[in-house]
């Protein structure tokens, strides 16, 4: 159950308080054209997961892409690959992403579960017309 109100802070209070299966939701990303082309769907946003490939498309990364190497559900970022900066001690360190920034180009689908949640989505859009 989504929160109902418009007013802006019940929607910051639902985000910030909101259990872990409401929080996966919220680290959704874009899919790029060719990709939902070749995987035949009509979906706008997939669940961003460990080994996807996804571009950077917002802030100062900008144009950068990378493998995804971490998922925070709590705080809705991601870490890519390649998408770092050196802290004081000159050690590299992985910028946090908010998955609105960023969209998918690769999915990794060595996952069974998600191969199969793929096809339901062909599939949902043929039923749908």
């Amino acid at each position: 159950m989504f929160v109902q109100s418009s007013k802006p802070r019940k929607q910051r209070k639902f985000r910030f308080t909101a259990p872990h299966h409401f929080r996966q939701r919220f680290v959704h990303a874009h899919i790029s054209k060719d990709l939902a082309k070749t995987l035949g769907i009509k979906k706008r946003t997939l669940a961003v997961r460990k080994g996807d490939t996804v571009k950077v498309m917002a802030g100062a990364q900008k144009g950068k892409s990378g493998k995804v190497t971490n998922v925070d559900i709590m705080k809705g970022r991601i870490q890519i690959e390649g998408v770092v900066r050196k802290n004081m001690k000159g050690k590299e360190r992985f910028i946090p992403i908010n998955t609105a920034n960023v969209y998918l180009v690769e999915l990794d689908t060595s996952d069974k579960l998600r191969q199969a949640k793929i096809e339901e989505f062909k599939t949902a859009k043929a039923t749908t017309k």
